[in-house]
């Protein structure tokens, strides 16, 4: 049957239209000049662009993305000295928590919100080497209209939270809110390196604080005004103690003196640690059964704030080995754990839990032994 005259000229005008649409895929045009570094259709006074090639369409766009990407990238670390007295003290330690800021969260972060601006502008596939090429960008004045925003929600969002600080009586809050203000600033201060990049002029726009300033103001509220004290008392508490204090240190703490000693503190920390063998029908290892318990309390009210336990089982060749496996377990799992919650409830991220459970395998005193040294 044959078509008629209106609709095989139809059929016609849609595959050419559909061989127009993807030409650029399959090399049906010119070498791009945008392939070589300049372009007249998408000048860089109005775009910022990236460059990707590779062997299939897909991975010719991610690199695109990722070649706009690096120069965020780059810049951000550039600038990231400015931010270094908050990044340290954030990055400390073994274990990430969702606190934790450093410059890889934030470079993450911005690129993300960077990247939403960023679409591919032009693609073309070279016929003798079958190689995909993608052009991908951003329209600077619209990518600038959205980073100013941002950058005016969070100075809107630090300057409430310096301001609470500078106003209240009350330690705890002038501590969250001090925190919460140097965390967003750093935050604030990658958008605006973003912006300058984004800006053919490579200007951005100063904050009225300083991520160092707000620093400094915190450890030096938190050294005169948030002393801590730590009393841990049984069997192998004296290397758990230094490990706790050492702990409490690296997220910016002061601890004093125990006992007698923590008059001039704010919290108090106590706590117990009990270590015996015990029996495992093992020829070949040795067991300890470990537990360590803790109560925080305000020191001049006595309230207490939160307590925390743990408790498990290592195993050796010998038992003085399984002891000294046991605490250095011990070390990692609780006096870690319970310097970072402590910090997470003095900067009002998590409360500490109200009061502990006795770990499963773990009597309230021990009944046997402690291990020999």
């Amino acid at each position: 049957m044959k078509l008629s005259t209106g609709r095989g000229r139809g059929i016609v005008l849609s595959a050419l239209l559909f061989v127009l649409a993807g030409c650029g895929w399959f090399g049906g045009t010119a070498r791009p000049s945008w392939i070589d570094g300049g372009s007249p259709q998408f000048p860089s006074a109005q775009y910022l662009v990236g460059v990707g090639q590779a062997d299939s369409r897909p991975q010719a766009t991610e690199q695109a993305y990722a070649a706009v990407s690096r120069i965020f990238k780059a810049e951000i670390t550039a600038q990231a000295k400015d931010w270094e007295s908050y990044l340290v003290v954030e990055s400390r330690g073994q274990t990430s928590t969702e606190r934790r800021l450093t410059l890889d969260n934030v470079t993450r972060v911005t690129t993300d919100k960077v990247l939403e601006n960023v679409q591919v502008l032009d693609t073309w596939f070279d016929q003798k080497t079958r190689q995909y090429y993608a052009l991908a960008g951003m329209n600077r004045a619209q990518a600038e209209a959205a980073m100013v925003e941002r950058l005016n929600e969070l100075d809107r969002t630090i300057q409430t939270e310096v301001t609470e600080a500078h106003q209240t009586q009350d330690k705890l809050s002038r501590v969250r809110n001090l925190k919460r203000a140097a965390k967003n600033l750093v935050l604030r201060e990658a958008y605006n390196t973003d912006l300058r990049v984004v800006r053919s002029n490579g200007q951005g726009n100063a904050s009225p604080h300083r991520v160092a300033e707000l620093t400094a103001e915190l450890e030096q509220f938190l050294a005169k005004n948030l002393l801590m004290a730590v009393v841990l008392s049984g069997d192998q508490a004296e290397p758990l103690e230094r490990a706790l204090v050492d702990g409490l240190t690296q997220e910016g703490f002061t601890v004093v003196g125990g006992g007698a000693g923590a008059g001039p503190a704010e919290l108090l920390i106590t706590g117990s640690v009990r270590l015996w063998p015990i029996e495992v029908n093992d020829p070949h290892f040795r067991y300890v059964r470990w537990c360590a318990e803790s109560v925080i309390e305000e020191v001049a009210t006595h309230r207490v704030v939160g307590a925390l336990s743990k408790g498990g089982k290592e195993g050796h060749v010998t038992e003085r080995e399984a002891a000294a496996k046991a605490v250095r377990v011990m070390q990692q799992e609780f006096a870690s754990d319970l310097a970072r919650s402590v910090a997470a409830h003095v900067y009002g991220e998590r409360d500490l839990p109200a009061s502990a459970a006795t770990p499963s395998g773990c009597p309230k005193e021990a009944v046997q032994p402690p291990v020999s040294r």
